[in-house]
């Protein structure tokens, strides 16, 4: 019987276990019919599974989506249904993604496919590490007029073999018009080089990391909120209670983009007391 080396065994012991996280929102700055219909085109379609439903967007250079994991998770796979499924004509009418691309903080790969209904494989090799992602549309097939929106009905997340989300997750990821202000990444530190990352998802938790961008160790913390009117109040570990809000609202249907969270309690003296929307 064949013996690893001991250098090998450490190696393998020591690596973190693949996390099978599903993801826990998805945001745009701009999407399809934001401010009238906000639940219509949401960006959580995506994440869906359901054919029923659909994320569109606007514009030459749509508003890039991101989407967040609870925790880091490896992607080796992604299934594409491009264009807007619901029905036979709003996919001729919309354009269809033609090609995609998803960027991890340090990579980026090209997602493309073709002009079709349904699901289609992308392999992803070598894999994108994270837990946020950024989806952007890079090329489109065209729809029945110059300013047709840009549509895709699902992406479908897959490590390892495994799907990271689908049509179980459809119940958590219903449009709420008082939570889609706060889903997402807040990011507190100096402006291009944040520190401090507060993001809050879909099922009701939270996560707040320390990463130091000169030494130290990073640090995170875990726990649940709860939303009661504009008072956000978060549970943390043997520490209490922190509550937040939002100083500086966001249109209805928008997300965190232009507006500012602010803590109060023992805690934000060192989590730090504003975080900031996307830029």
């Amino acid at each position: 019987m064949s013996r690893l080396p001991l250098a090998l065994l450490l190696l393998a012991s020591a690596a973190p276990a693949a996390s099978n996280a599903p993801p826990g929102y998805a945001q745009a700055a701009d999407y399809l019919e934001r401010e009238r219909q906000p639940e219509r085109y949401s960006p959580l379609h995506l994440l869906d599974g359901r054919d029923s439903t659909a994320w569109c967007a606007t514009g030459a250079t749509p508003a890039p989506v991101t989407i967040g994991f609870k925790d880091v998770v490896t992607i080796d796979e992604v299934r594409v249904y491009t264009g807007d499924g619901t029905d036979k004509a709003s996919y001729k009418a919309h354009a269809r993604a033609k090609k995609l691309t998803l960027t991890s903080v340090d990579s980026a790969k090209s997602l493309k496919v073709e002009d079709k209904r349904g699901l289609q494989v992308v392999p992803i090799s070598p894999s994108l590490r994270g837990n946020r992602f950024t989806l952007e549309v890079a090329e489109r097939f065209p729809g029945s007029g110059e300013a047709a929106p840009v549509c895709v009905t699902d992406l479908i997340f897959y490590s390892g073999g495994k799907a990271l989300n689908g049509t179980w997750l459809a119940p958590r990821l219903r449009y709420d018009s008082r939570l889609a202000p706060l889903l997402g990444t807040w990011f507190s530190g100096l402006d291009g080089a944040p520190d401090r990352f507060l993001s809050f998802y879909v099922d009701g938790t939270y996560r707040f990391a320390h990463e130091p961008l000169e030494g130290g160790e990073p640090s995170a913390v875990t726990g649940t909120y709860a939303l009661s009117g504009s008072r956000l109040t978060l549970e943390v570990p043997k520490r209490g209670k922190v509550t937040a809000r939002l100083q500086k609202a966001a249109p209805e249907g928008a997300t965190s983009a232009g507006a500012t969270l602010e803590l109060d309690g023992a805690v934000a003296e060192e989590w730090g007391r504003a975080f900031r929307g996307q830029p």
